[in-house]
């Protein structure tokens, strides 16, 4: 989309092309990568996610979003506790298996955790914590978590997804 549709959009009748503009400035905002993962009822669940961001330091509390649609979601609402892995750039076979595949557990590359989360192996960290609130608005919500545990594995080049697909950061000559 050239910056001079973008304009375009942004002089039209209010909610005229809104939705593609806002798609548009988010496809263009680089978000990390994370996969969250629950137990409910003896089975795992879990999905690829780019709305995860820390709240608090202390006490530790993280958010994110999802949809209410989501085939997760009942899982989300009726369970306890929730694990959110972070994924570097060696990782994008596990998020694409939880973005684009229903087979997102069968084979080793999980274990169960603390409190019944399931554990993602190699990733590059992983919390798990206490959901404290979910705050339903029309078809989404923002789940708040305490965190409980956590472990850092080796740090490696963060996972990041702009403009449709995966990319990796690169340095700047200016560091802060």
């Amino acid at each position: 989309m050239s910056a001079e549709s973008v304009a375009a959009q942004s002089v039209t009748p209010a909610g005229q092309l809104l939705g593609t503009t806002f798609r548009e400035v988010f496809r263009r905002h680089a978000a990390g990568v994370a996969i969250l993962t629950v137990e409910y009822e003896g089975k795992p669940f879990g999905f690829t996610a780019t709305s995860v961001a820390s709240l608090s330091a202390e006490p530790p509390r993280f958010t994110f979003n999802m949809a209410r649609s989501s085939s997760s979601w009942p899982a989300v609402a009726n369970s306890n506790y929730i694990g959110v892995h972070i994924l570097g750039q060696d990782n994008r076979g596990l998020a694409d298996r939880f973005a684009r595949t229903k087979d997102r557990f069968s084979g080793d590359h999980w274990e169960a955790g603390p409190y019944g989360v399931p554990l993602l192996k190699d990733v590059h960290a992983y919390l798990v914590g206490k959901i404290q609130m979910r705050v339903s608005f029309e078809n989404n919500a923002v789940v708040i978590v305490e965190v409980v545990e956590g472990s850092l594995g080796d740090e490696a080049t963060p996972l990041l997804y702009h403009s449709g697909s995966y990319v990796r950061p690169s340095p700047l000559e200016y560091q802060i």
